[in-house]
C-alpha cells in the first residue's frame, strides 16, 4: 500500500476542500469521489495545490541563522507538521525555534524556546535587531481580509491556526503580555487591513489585562476571546476544539469604561473646568477662547484667498514651540513637501517656495531638522479627496501610534466630495462632521478643521464681508458639532496694501466661554510670510472701510 506524502488537499473533481491525498507512488485517491490518479483532474489538483503551497511558503530563511532542528510536528502540544511548516517552526528534540522577520520579509533571526534544567521555559532571540521584527507570523499574511486573530504567544498561534483548519490568520505578540502596547503601535497599519481583529489571550491576569489594552488600542475592530482554559493550546492538547471554536466565534467587542453614576462626580467635579494644553498664538483669540483644550472640534472658515492656511500654520507652529506632543497634518490640497516646506519657511521666516528667496543649503537642512525632520510632525501624503473611513483610520494611526495630540484637517470640503453620497452635501457632511466629532471625544484630542464658505447675496468674502455661522457650506452641522468657530476677514480687493493684508479673526461660536465677535486684528507680512498681530487694544479692532 502507498504512503501518504500530502493529505486533506482539494479536490477539482467534486469540490472537496480536503478529501484528496497524493501517495508517494505519484497517484492521486479522493476519498469523496474515489477518484484514482492517471486523468487530467489529477493535473488540475496538482496545480491547485503547487498555487496553494506557493501561497503559504515560507519567506527564505537567512543563512545567517539556520535554525537547529528540522520542521516537523511538536507532538507533545498536539501541533502538525504542515503548521509548522506553514511558520518556518523547527523542532529539536524539546527545543522550538520560531522564525522572525521584518516587515520588508527580511529574515533577522529566531526566538529560540528552550527547557533549562529546572524544566522551566528559557527564551531567547538568536539574530540581530529584534526590536525591528514584526509580529510572529505576519509575513505569512500580507492582504488583509475579514478576521485575523492575535495570541499572546506562538505556541497558541500555532495552536489556533490549526484549530481554523488554516482558514484564518493568526499571529501572536513577540514577547507576550509585557510587549502588547509596542507590539500594536508598531504594527498598527497591518492589522487595521482586517476588519475584526479578534484578541486570544492566556486566562490569567496579565492576559486579562493585556488583551484589554490590545482593544483599547484597536477600537472599535477589537473583540476579546473570553477563554475557559488556560490558552489555545489547552484546548488543542485536550482535543476541545469545538469549544475554542464556539469561545473564538462568542469573542466580545471592548465596551471601554465611560459610564459614571451621578454620585461618583464629585472628584471629577472638583477638578475644575477643562484645562487649557496651550495658548492660542495670538492675545486676542486668546482673550476670547481661553485657549486650546483637548477634546474640543475647532473650525476656521473664510473666503477663498483670505488667509486660512497662513492662520493654521501660526498655530501649528505655536502648538509646536509650546508642547512636546506629535501634530498630524492633512493638507488635502497639497503636496507633503510643500506642507513640510511651509513650516520651515516659517521657522525661518522667509518664503522658500518663492523664486528669489535667499537662503543657504545650510540654512535649509537646519529648518528641516528643527520641524518636518524632528520626529514631531507627521504627513497625510495623499493629494486630493478620500474616503472619511480612510481618513479616520489614518487619524486614529496618528494618535495612537506616533503619539499625536493635534490633527490638522484642511478642508472639509475636500474631504466631502470623495463620499458615497457626495451628490447630497448637506447629507454627507452631516455624516463626515458626526464621525469627527466622536472620533475627538474618544481619543481625547484637538482637531482643527478648515470650512469654505457659501456665496453670499449680500456681498463677497473675499472683500472682507463679515463671516457668520450661516455661512458655513454645505451644511448647519459644521457649526453644532465644532466647539470653537472662528472666521477670517479680510479686504484682498482693498487699494491699500496694508488694509489688503490685514485680517479681522472674528470668533463666531465659542462654546466654552460664550464670548464673541472679532478679537484680533493681524497683518500678513509679504516679506517673510508671517501673521503678526497689530494691536491689543480691543479699540482698535473695529474694520475700516476701504477708500
Amino acid at each position: 500500500m502507498p504512503d501518504y506524502i500530502k493529505t486533506h488537499q482539494p479536490c477539482k473533481a467534486c469540490g472537496s476542500s480536503d478529501a484528496m491525498v497524493y501517495n508517494d507512488d505519484g497517484t492521486t485517491h479522493c476519498f469523496s469521489c474515489d477518484r484514482h490518479g492517471g486523468s487530467e483532474i489529477d493535473k488540475i489538483n496538482k496545480k491547485i495545490n503547487e498555487d496553494r503551497d506557493e501561497e503559504l511558503k515560507f519567506i527564505e530563511i537567512n543563512p545567517e541563522f539556520i535554525p537547529s532542528g528540522i520542521s516537523s510536528a511538536i507532538a507533545d502540544r498536539g501541533i502538525d507538521k504542515e503548521t509548522c511548516e506553514t511558520y518556518g517552526v523547527t523542532v529539536d528534540g524539546t527545543t522550538h525555534c520560531y522564525p522572525y522577520f521584518n516587515e520588508d520579509g527580511e529574515h533577522l533571526g529566531n526566538k529560540v524556546r528552550k527547557p533549562n534544567r529546572e524544566g522551566k521555559k528559557d527564551f531567547f532571540f538568536k539574530g540581530k535587531d529584534f526590536d525591528k521584527c514584526v509580529l510572529f507570523g505576519q509575513s505569512n499574511f500580507k492582504r488583509g481580509g475579514k478576521y485575523i486573530t492575535i495570541c499572546e504567544g506562538e505556541l497558541d498561534a500555532l495552536s489556533a491556526y490549526q484549530m481554523f483548519g488554516a482558514k484564518w490568520p493568526v499571529v501572536s505578540l513577540k514577547s507576550g503580555a509585557s510587549s502588547v502596547q509596542s507590539d500594536i503601535e508598531n504594527n498598527f497599519e497591518f492589522l487595521d487591513n482586517y476588519e475584526n481583529i479578534v484578541i486570544c489571550f492566556d486566562n490569567d491576569t496579565p492576559g486579562k489585562r493585556a488583551a484589554k489594552k490590545a482593544a483599547e488600542l484597536l477600537a472599535p475592530k477589537g473583540r476579546i476571546v473570553h477563554l475557559n482554559l488556560k490558552d489555545a493550546n489547552e484546548y488543542l492538547s485536550n482535543n476541545k476544539i469545538k469549544d475554542f471554536e464556539s469561545a473564538w466565534w462568542n469573542a466580545e467587542a471592548y465596551t471601554p469604561d465611560g459610564i459614571i453614576a451621578g454620585t461618583d462626580l464629585w472628584d471629577v467635579l472638583q477638578q475644575g473646568p477643562a484645562k487649557t494644553a496651550v495658548d492660542y498664538p495670538f492675545d486676542g483669540v486668546d482673550r476670547f477662547t481661553y485657549g486650546i483644550r483637548m477634546g474640543e472640534l475647532i473650525t476656521v472658515c473664510a473666503g477663498t484667498g483670505i488667509g486660512k492656511s497662513s492662520f493654521l500654520r501660526e498655530i501649528i507652529k505655536h502648538i509646536f514651540d509650546n508642547t512636546e506632543d506629535g501634530i498630524g497634518m492633512m493638507f488635502m490640497e497639497e503636496s507633503v513637501r510643500s506642507t513640510a516646506e511651509a513650516m520651515m519657511s516659517l521657522d525661518l521666516s522667509k518664503q522658500l517656495h518663492l523664486p528669489g528667496t535667499e537662503y543657504t543649503q545650510q540654512e535649509y537642512r537646519e529648518a528641516y531638522k528643527r520641524t518636518a525632520g524632528s520626529g514631531r510632525y507627521f504627513f497625510f501624503d495623499h493629494f486630493g479627496s478620500n474616503s472619511i473611513d480612510n481618513v479616520l483610520a489614518r487619524i486614529r494611526y496618528f494618535v495612537k501610534a506616533v503619539k499625536c495630540k493635534y490633527i490638522i484637517l484642511d478642508h472639509i470640503s475636500i474631504l466631502v466630495s470623495s463620499q458615497e453620497h457626495a451628490y447630497d452635501e448637506r447629507r454627507t457632511i452631516d455624516e463626515c462632521m458626526t464621525k469627527l466629532r466622536m472620533l475627538v471625544q474618544e481619543l481625547d484630542i484637538c482637531m482643527i478643521i478648515v470650512s469654505h464658505l457659501r456665496r453670499s447675496i449680500h456681498g463677497s468674502h473675499e472683500e472682507g464681508l463679515n463671516t457668520s455661522l450661516s455661512d458655513l457650506r454645505g451644511s448647519a452641522s459644521i457649526g453644532q458639532l465644532s466647539d470653537i468657530v472662528i472666521g477670517l476677514e479680510r479686504n484682498g480687493q482693498a487699494t491699500d496694501l496694508i488694509k489688503r493684508n490685514t485680517t479681522y479673526v472674528r470668533i463666531i461660536k465659542n462654546r466654552f466661554s460664550g464670548k464673541t465677535g472679532i478679537c484680533s486684528k493681524l497683518f500678513y507680512d509679504e516679506s517673510n510670510g508671517r501673521m503678526r498681530q497689530l494691536s491689543k487694544d480691543p479699540k482698535d479692532l473695529k474694520p475700516e472701510d476701504d477708500d
